[in-house]
């Protein structure tokens, strides 16, 4: 059973920024550049899922919960070492984007033009810069977020399930059923 629990509003009051640190547990939102869907498509989602799935075998990150939405995502998450030189999160947004700009050349190239980076940072860029990372220091919080984001394909202008455990993007059923259909989840309870 899924019961709404607003947000605190304090917890989103600090800038954006992606800053994490190894050892705590955060609620991450990352969207996609200009909310567009790129998301939409199932195929996008497995990236996503593939390249957590490659973190959590590494033991680079824990993930406890997560939702991917047509333009952004949520996760629930612990960075536990870095990988090589860098964050694990930073890992994640690379190679995503390369997944990304390989599938979209072949099978989209109109679309890529969508995504060009006017900054001359890099040529393409899919994530936008503002990925919000909120620390998670109690169990409260946590079930807090755990639920906003399970809750996320229900609202109304999304309405892509009737219920959290219907969605496919989500780890609702993990929590429901036990079942961890692409195998990356640790149950938030072994580390609160």
């Amino acid at each position: 059973m899924h019961v709404f629990i607003s947000m605190d509003a304090e917890m989103f009051a600090s800038p954006r920024k992606s800053q994490m640190r190894l050892g705590e547990v955060y609620f991450w939102t990352n969207t996609i550049k200009d909310w567009k869907n790129l998301l939409k498509p199932d195929k996008y989602k497995l990236v996503i899922l593939e390249q957590l799935q490659w973190l959590v075998q590494r033991k680079k990150v824990a993930v406890y919960g997560y939702v991917i939405m047509p333009n952004h995502l949520h996760f629930i998450w612990e960075m536990l070492q870095l990988n090589g030189k860098e964050m694990p999160h930073a890992s994640f947004n690379k190679w995503t984007s390369s997944s990304f700009l390989k599938d979209l050349r072949v099978h989209h190239p109109l679309a890529l033009t969508s995504f060009v980076d006017e900054s001359r940072e890099r040529k393409h860029r899919f994530w936008q810069r503002d990925a919000l990372a909120v620390a998670l220091d109690s169990k409260r919080k946590l079930e807090q977020k755990l639920n906003y984001l399970h809750l996320n394909p229900l609202q109304e202008h999304w309405q892509l399930a009737v219920s959290p455990e219907e969605y496919d993007w989500s780890s609702a059923k993990f929590y429901e059923t036990g079942q961890d259909a692409f195998d990356i989840l640790t149950h938030y309870q072994n580390r609160f």
